[in-house]
Formats: C-alpha cells, sequence, structure tokens
C-alpha cells in the first residue's frame, strides 16, 4: 500500500488527485491531505441548491464537486481528509464503509476517544458527527475509492454559513444533503495536540496495521498531470455546477420599482425554460427578454451580461442589472 501525504490544499488539485490516482495507479493507497476553505459538493447533487451562494462568494470559497455521491460538506485547515483507494475482487463486496472507517475509530480509541459508526456513512462522538464517508467504484478496472472526513478543529461556524439550507424554491431529484449535529475531535481530547499532530497519528495507525506500507511522494509528472486534470475538469463550471441534474428554479424579489419573478428550468447546467412576471415592464414584451436568455448558462456573470446586453429602459426603469441578477439565484 502506498502511503501519502498530500501537502497541497487547493481544492481543485486534490479532487484532481483522487481521480488521477484511481484511474493511473495500480496498487492500493492510503492518502491524507486537507483543503483550504472550500465546499466539496456530492456527485449528484444540485450545486445551487446546496450552497449559500452569498457567503460563498463573501469569503471567496472554492466550490468542486466530488467523484462519490452523498451530501455536500465544508472544508478548512481544521479539518483532515483521509481516503483509501483499493483493489477489488469478484469475491469482494464493492461497499463497504466499515471497512474503510474501522481504522478511524481505532486511531479514536488510542487517543482515549470513544468513535462509532452509525447510520449509512458517519462516524459519531456522543451521538454528534466528525466524520462523513463516501464510496465509488471504478468498474474498469476494479478499484474502490472511500474517502471521509475528520473535523478536528474546524470553524463549525463558517460550516453552517456556507452549507446553510437555501430558503430558495429548487424542485429536482438531486440528492439532498442531510444535515446533523457536528463535532471537533479536538474538543473531546484529553490533552490538546494540533491537527498536524493527529495527521501523523492517523499515518502512523495505519502503518501499523497494514504490513506492506511505504510512503510515496507525487512525482512531478503525477503533479503535471493532475494539474491539468484540475483546469480541465474539477475547476470548471461545466462540471461543478452544469453537471447538476434537471432542475427547475422560482423566486421573486420586490424592488423599490416593483416585484420582479422569475421561473427556470434548468438541464445540464443551461436554462431550457424561462417565464418572467411582475410589473416592472414598461414598453417591450417580455418574450425579447425571455429569449435572450434561452440556452445560456444559470451562472451569474453570464446571467448579468445578457441582462446588460438588453436596453434597461425598455424593461426595468430605474432598476440596475445587478439588482435584477438577485431572482435567479
Amino acid at each position: 500500500m502506498l502511503a501519502i501525504q498530500n501537502t497541497s490544499t487547493e481544492p481543485y488539485f486534490n479532487q484532481a488527485t483522487e481521480d488521477y490516482l484511481l484511474k493511473n495507479v495500480e496498487e492500493d493507497i492510503f492518502m491524507l491531505w486537507q483543503n483550504d476553505n472550500a465546499i466539496v459538493i456530492g456527485k449528484h447533487q444540485n450545486t445551487l441548491a446546496e450552497i449559500n451562494m452569498e457567503t460563498v462568494n463573501e469569503k471567496k470559497i472554492k466550490v468542486v464537486r466530488r467523484l462519490t455521491g452523498g451530501g455536500a460538506v465544508f472544508h478548512d485547515l481544521g479539518n483532515l481528509n483521509f481516503t483509501f483507494i483499493m483493489n477489488y475482487d469478484d469475491a469482494q463486496p464493492e461497499i463497504d464503509f466499515k471497512k474503510y472507517t474501522r481504522p478511524i475509530i481505532g486511531v479514536m480509541a488510542e487517543l482515549g476517544i470513544e468513535a462509532a459508526f452509525s447510520g449509512r456513512n458517519d462516524i459519531l462522538i456522543d451521538g454528534q458527527k466528525f466524520s462523513g464517508n463516501a464510496e465509488h467504484i471504478f468498474h474498469q478496472k476494479k478499484r474502490v475509492l472511500h474517502h471521509g472526513t475528520l473535523l478536528f478543529n474546524s470553524q463549525i461556524s463558517d460550516l453552517s454559513a456556507a452549507l446553510k439550507v437555501n430558503p430558495l424554491k429548487f424542485e429536482d431529484k438531486a440528492v439532498k444533503s442531510v444535515r446533523s449535529r457536528v463535532t471537533n475531535i479536538s474538543s473531546h481530547l484529553k490533552e490538546p495536540i494540533s491537527v498536524e499532530e493527529f495527521r501523523d497519528k492517523v499515518m502512523a495507525y495505519i502503518v501499523s496495521i497494514y504490513s506492506d506500507v511505504k510512503p510515496y511522494e507525487l512525482t512531478q509528472t503525477d503533479k503535471k498531470a493532475i494539474q491539468q486534470l484540475a483546469d480541465e475538469k474539477y475547476s470548471q463550471w461545466q462540471w461543478n455546477y452544469g453537471y447538476s441534474p434537471k432542475y427547475s428554479f422560482q423566486k421573486e424579489i420586490k424592488t423599490k420599482a416593483g416585484i420582479f419573478e422569475i421561473y427556470l428550468e434548468v438541464d445540464k447546467g443551461l436554462i431550457q425554460v424561462i417565464k418572467i412576471s411582475g410589473n416592472l415592464f414598461t414598453k417591450q414584451d417580455r418574450e425579447e427578454l425571455e429569449s435572450a436568455l434561452i440556452g445560456k448558462e444559470h451562472r451569474s456573470e453570464v446571467i448579468l451580461k445578457n441582462l446588460k446586453n438588453i436596453p434597461n429602459s425598455a424593461y426595468f426603469n430605474t432598476i440596475s442589472e445587478e439588482e435584477l441578477l438577485g431572482a435567479f439565484f
């Protein structure tokens, strides 16, 4: 088994790293890594329905979609992530959360903390979640990717703000996140340690239970290929937002000039149906405005650009395009 201490904290690079190692390395792998402020979205989720866009924009939080299913999670440098990438044969069960969470429960025991696997994919301390887990099967090479979060001294308030339940109206069949009571591992330790010391203890425990562990550092060839994957896929709007399942969206805003209401149907990130109502309109038919946005990405900069291309005075009187943009998200 290759043991990797991934020192990158760049969210796009780190998601690309898992993808690259899963598909291009043949040996079993255990990896520890951290992301700077990021929201990591499950593969089958509607991104816009899971995040607080205002907080994301204000704090410049990166949003990235992962290969595995499940719910959205917030990462910061107080959170440690672990990844197993293992080969399996036809006789082995493909999905086995307990197999890959058992070592984490063992580390907790060595630290004097009683942790337990719960439900489908969580690890708890005193009924509170500190680790969420997910898996992906790469059938072509019979490899499974299992990864999980380990909240060590994460900023819980930032987590709550970034993943605040969105009150806007989305209708879709996407996987919805289930919010749980969470806790930091550091709050349960008898003696304080740093996240770096905790990381080292996790790695040492893995070395102690697997007899074939050998350290591995990503080569320059690895890093170049990973960065290319990050640039071409994991940093792209089309993957992180456009990959969302088909959804409908409706919102009404009140402005000083009246009401502006939007109804959208979006598929593969592109607006397929749009209905605009309200009492802001003056001389022009609203169909012209609707037609201008059909086929466009449900993306703030794209919609704003198209709104600015339409003569403002014909529709909105004194209301700015930036204010109207609030109705689209």
